[in-house]
């Protein structure tokens, strides 16, 4: 029988109790592992690059180093790092440069224990996680920008469709299997899709997705 291997765990967060409540959590769960902690963004940075977690969950307001740079300097040294902030910030302000400097999923503090333990593992199956909270912020805040050019006018249809299933939150396997195209393909095609939209990452993808109407407001099919 096939061992299926946890989910390993760096916390950075520069509060103990927050930490220590968190570890508790982890280790309570099957199919999670913690393997280290951070007190501040600097440490943070140094061990995301030395232990190479599943995942980072990153508080935004810490010593020596803030979560958002935090966030960069691990995406540029590693870029396939996954990292989720874990904050008490719902403010567009903190919310949208967390995710241009490359997180994949913003979570609040006062959520479920099972909401965030669900979110680690969409996160980690590369899908997109946005605490609805903050999805509806989100929204708000993008009906007040410019109009961005419509999904028409620069991407192909097999691009919109692929845009579309990322907004969803479905990963590269799961498109791969929606489109009966393999796993290889779907990643050109993303790369293409943030190349023409000049995006970084693919929740900034999928956020234009919601603004021009592509999907609906955590529309799931």
């Amino acid at each position: 029988m096939k061992t299926i291997r946890p989910i390993r765990i760096l916390i950075c967060d520069d509060h103990p109790i927050v930490r220590q409540g968190l570890r508790f959590l982890i280790d309570s769960e099957q199919g999670f592992e913690l393997v280290g902690e951070a007190q501040d963004g600097a440490e943070g940075v140094e061990k995301a690059l030395l232990l190479k977690p599943d995942i980072t969950l990153m508080d935004l307001v810490m010593p020596k180093k803030d979560g958002i740079e935090a966030i960069g300097d691990i995406r540029r040294q590693d870029p396939s790092a996954k990292i989720m902030v874990l904050t008490s910030f719902s403010e567009v302000d903190h919310i949208l440069p967390a995710i241009k400097a490359g997180a994949m999923g913003y979570i609040l503090k006062d959520t479920l224990p099972q909401e965030l333990l669900a979110a680690i593992r969409d996160v980690c199956a590369d899908r997109i996680y946005l605490h609805p909270l903050i999805a509806r912020q989100l929204s708000h805040a993008m009906n007040n920008e410019p109009d961005p050019p419509l999904p028409e006018e620069v991407l192909s249809e097999r691009e919109i469709d692929i845009l579309k299933l990322i907004a969803r939150g479905k990963s590269n396997n799961d498109i791969a299997d929606l489109l009966s195209i393999s796993r290889n393909t779907v990643g050109t095609h993303v790369t293409h899709i943030l190349e023409k939209l000049n995006f970084e990452n693919r929740t900034q993808a999928a956020l234009y997705a919601l603004r021009t109407g592509l999907v609906g407001l955590y529309e799931k099919k």
